[in-house]
């Protein structure tokens, strides 16, 4: 199964609507996972032309003002979505501290205290740095942002891809050009 991975769109706020290379990039995923901050629900409606989407709620997803309107209840999107996909456990929210940011916090105490279990992957957002690495035997995806990298306005930025297949996965993070 391959897997489309964005966080952090901040619609409108960032632009009135994705990046085209968006779409180029996750064109033929399976699935799409929006790891929070949409803003607007359209966000989704628009992802949902590539594939099912599911999305975690975000910080900026509750109405905010005229550039964050907020996210209204919709079946996609939770604060926290367990999801098992061909022999994996994935968890995704919006932020997930690393445990360099938490040294009083263990590993597998974080993913049990903020997703409810352990997980084989955790796909974050939050902090519009793309990132991706294993800890402890644990994929941490952190997509970024395509609308606001690394905090900055006016740039294409990143999103990223999962492959899963038969209880293996690996990651890939897509600059956007």
């Amino acid at each position: 199964m391959r897997i489309g991975l964005i966080a952090d769109t901040h619609i409108p706020e960032a632009g009135d609507a994705l990046p085209r290379e968006v779409f180029q990039a996750l064109r033929g995923v399976d699935l799409v996972l929006h790891a929070g901050d949409m803003h607007v629900i359209q966000v989704l409606d628009w992802l949902e032309g590539l594939a099912p989407v599911l999305a975690a709620r975000g910080n900026g997803d509750v109405p905010q003002g005229p550039l964050r309107p907020g996210v209204p209840d919709d079946p996609r999107v939770q604060p926290v979505h367990l999801l098992q996909i061909e022999g994996i456990t994935l968890g995704l929210i919006h932020a997930f501290p690393l445990p360099e940011e938490v040294p009083w916090a263990d590993w597998e105490g974080l993913m049990v205290r903020l997703l409810g279990r352990k997980v084989d992957v955790v796909v974050c957002g939050d902090t519009h740095i793309a990132g991706l690495f294993r800890r402890n035997g644990v994929l941490v995806a952190n997509p970024g942002s395509p609308t606001l990298p690394n905090n900055l306005v006016g740039r294409l930025g990143t999103v990223g891809i999962l492959e899963v297949e038969r209880g293996k996965v690996r990651g890939e993070i897509i600059p956007l050009a």
